[in-house]
């Protein structure tokens, strides 16, 4: 699974991703420009001790991140789509690009890949949801379609035993 930020603004936000993307089993794809430098304290301080277990690759723009995955499958979360994040099929080697806080994915993107385009349902009076929590909501329904494919689905307790 991989997800792509599109510009993204916020670094506590992009660290939150990545730790997500680690805990996951997620590559992180970051499309430039940044709204930050990657070793800005924040973007470490949200990531935790994560980030250097994280598998990402940055691109200096839209066209060189195609470039580099031609025939790639790509979701395209946006508030402007028509269908949502539920009613599609993820397939364990797909991209979900989310865009940047301030403005999402391009439009000129959006409208050469409307079948692509998925949101989540919310509020009219919402404008969007925080852009970490968007990705873990997509990536889980994906992560679930998929049986959670190498994550571990069941926990134990430190201290104690589960009752049987």
């Amino acid at each position: 699974m991989h997800i792509v930020l599109h510009q993204p603004e916020i670094p506590q936000n992009t660290g939150n991703i990545g730790r997500t993307c680690v805990a996951t089993g997620t590559s992180l794809h970051l499309i430039e420009p940044l709204g930050f430098r990657l070793n800005e304290k924040e973007i470490k301080r949200a990531g935790m001790d994560y980030w250097e277990k994280l598998d990402v690759t940055r691109y200096i723009d839209y066209e060189d991140f195609k470039e580099n995955h031609p025939g790639a499958k790509i979701w395209y979360a946006t508030t402007k789509a028509k269908r949502s994040y539920t009613d599609v099929s993820f397939g364990m080697d797909d991209y979900i690009m989310f865009g940047k806080e301030s403005a999402g994915i391009p439009e000129e993107i959006l409208v050469d890949n409307e079948e692509s385009c998925i949101r989540i349902p919310m509020g009219h009076d919402i404008r969007s949801l925080n852009l970490s929590n968007s990705v873990a909501i997509v990536l889980y329904e994906a992560l679930r379609q998929n049986e959670f494919k190498g994550l571990e689905t069941e926990g134990e307790l430190h201290r104690l035993h589960w009752k049987e």
